[in-house]
């Protein structure tokens, strides 16, 4: 059975909904309770972990049976598992809804399965509406659930002779203004930045994201710090909207479910050679932003360290996704090739 036109409009508000509830360690998802004439009764959404989820929300303003016979629209699957609240399937069965519509499949590993709960309960279930929409919306949480640990750009500047700094050390700027602008770009649309003790005690940055007059993003990432060293109370990270977190970085894979669970969807790793090098030839990475300036620096200060690759054949190969040119810079992305991780 297809959704009808007043089912594909309740999506739509539900997606609207969905977009007031904060993006993290769960989905952003709304709901809509339609009554049998077709009219909006309820509605809900999932405001973080740990509260009612979208269709509890809504059910929960529906004093008695009100929901017997209602039509759901959420803009997820209803979730068939127990963790800090019950499992919405079983909450609309009890409710008495007849009907759910939902945008795209629960891929979680737990709290798949609520729509075959739902048929075989005898209420009619349809998928799939609007499915492009609630993807998009949803689209860092479902990376997430496919990765098992939030997606990674790795990110570096470069000289064309793969240099990350001239001989003394110094970096600012290898690469022009229109490069650094993409860069803050890319930032506010993290979730975390990692950076390594080294960096920060080397070039002092502030790891915010800022515009172009150097106001701040809207949406700043979280300053993650690795290394042991001490990192001065007066360092420009301190003064961050973001409580810098501390990690010594050796086990790199609990790092990254230490940021899961705090909600971290998307990481931006901007440490260094020692700390790009090290997500790299762990295997953990998504993206690669290497931008390129045309100039030559020679040295031994390499943009990258060793990542483990003693001959040609153990290189890591790489699929260019795009080559942008940035005023007088390159912006080459590239994804892991097939079978490389």
């Amino acid at each position: 059975m297809s959704a009808s036109a007043i089912e594909q409009d309740a999506m739509r508000r539900a997606l609207e909904l969905a977009r007031r509830g904060p993006r993290g360690l769960n989905p952003q998802v709304g709901a809509v309770i339609l009554s049998p004439a077709g009219e909006i009764i309820a509605e809900g959404w999932h405001r973080g972990a740990g509260t009612a989820h979208a269709e509890v929300d809504a059910l929960s303003k529906l004093p008695g049976d009100q929901a017997r016979g209602a039509t759901a629209v959420v803009t997820l699957e209803p979730c068939n598992h127990t963790g800090r609240t019950g499992p919405c399937a079983v909450a609309l069965i009890e409710a008495g809804v007849s009907r759910v519509v939902y945008g795209i499949d629960d891929r979680g590993v737990r709290s798949a399965g609520g729509a075959d709960h739902l048929r075989s309960a005898g209420v009619s279930v349809t998928g799939g509406v609007l499915a492009d929409r609630v993807r998009l919306l949803v689209h860092d949480w479902l990376v997430v659930q496919r990765l098992g640990r939030p997606h990674i750009s790795v990110k570096w500047a470069q000289s064309l002779d793969g240099r990350a700094a001239a001989a003394d050390g110094t970096s600012q700027w290898i690469t022009g203004a229109v490069a650094r602008a993409d860069v803050h770009r890319r930032r506010a649309g993290a979730d975390a930045i990692v950076a390594g003790t080294g960096t920060v005690l080397a070039d002092d940055p502030a790891l915010t994201a800022r515009t172009a007059d150097g106001t701040l993003y809207p949406h700043q990432p979280v300053p993650v710090i690795l290394g042991v060293r001490p990192v001065p109370a007066g360092a420009a990270v301190r003064r961050h909207p973001h409580e810098a977190l501390f990690f010594d970085g050796r086990d790199l894979p609990a790092l990254l479910e230490d940021l899961r669970v705090r909600g971290i969807q998307r990481v931006f790793i901007e440490g260094g050679p020692t700390i790009a090098s090290a997500f790299i030839r762990a295997g953990l990475y998504d993206q690669i932003l290497a931008y390129i300036a045309p100039v030559l620096l020679g040295g031994a200060r390499l943009a990258l360290a060793d990542l483990g690759v003693p001959t040609i054949g153990a290189a890591r190969r790489l699929a260019v996704a795009s080559v942008d040119t940035l005023g007088d810079d390159l912006l080459i992305v590239a994804t892991p090739s097939e079978g490389d991780l």
